[in-house]
């Protein structure tokens, strides 16, 4: 399983339910990366889309402890056992995590691959990721030529478990 996560310089992933900034090269990168194929998600991320409504050409799981959540186009999941289950129907490599804090914090374990967007600016900020520089158990696999959007500066980068260079 691939995680995609868009952080700042200390790695930063938030703030009162929004993303810190929205860069459209990276929204493109996602939409590339995640286009026809199965995206893990919480219901708080999920709500915080267009119309709190599931992403188009995309399989949407859902990981809500609410039984009694439901929303069209989009499979719901409660635990990590019946996101376990449903995840077998899949190739591993088709499936993406794609946040909010509490799911990446879940699932980064079983995760071998890490697209991050890595922004360099600090933000005002009460949601995080791991830092992946800090954990041995990660390695930069490939990093992007400098980004721009307006002032902002940024990478692509991809990380891999060390044991998976």
């Amino acid at each position: 399983m691939k995680i995609m996560v868009a952080v700042d310089e200390k790695w930063a992933i938030g703030n009162k339910g929004n993303l810190l900034v929205r860069i459209p090269a990276d929204h493109k990168n996602f939409a590339h990366e995640t286009t026809g194929k199965v995206v893990v998600l919480g219901r708080k991320t999920l709500e915080t889309f267009p119309q709190g409504l599931p992403l188009k050409n995309r399989i949407n799981i859902i990981l809500t402890t609410d039984r009694n959540y439901s929303v069209k186009d989009a499979v719901i999941v409660h635990d990590l056992g019946e996101l376990d289950e449903e995840l077998k129907k899949y190739d591993s490599d088709d499936v993406y995590i794609i946040g909010g804090q509490s799911v990446y914090t879940q699932l980064l374990g079983k995760c071998d691959t890490a697209i991050v967007t890595k922004i360099d600016h600090v933000y005002d900020a009460d949601a995080y990721f791991p830092n992946l520089d800090d954990d041995p158990d990660w390695e930069i696999a490939e990093i992007s030529e400098e980004q721009y959007y307006f002032d902002l500066t940024y990478h692509f980068v991809k990380y891999v478990r060390a044991k998976s260079i």
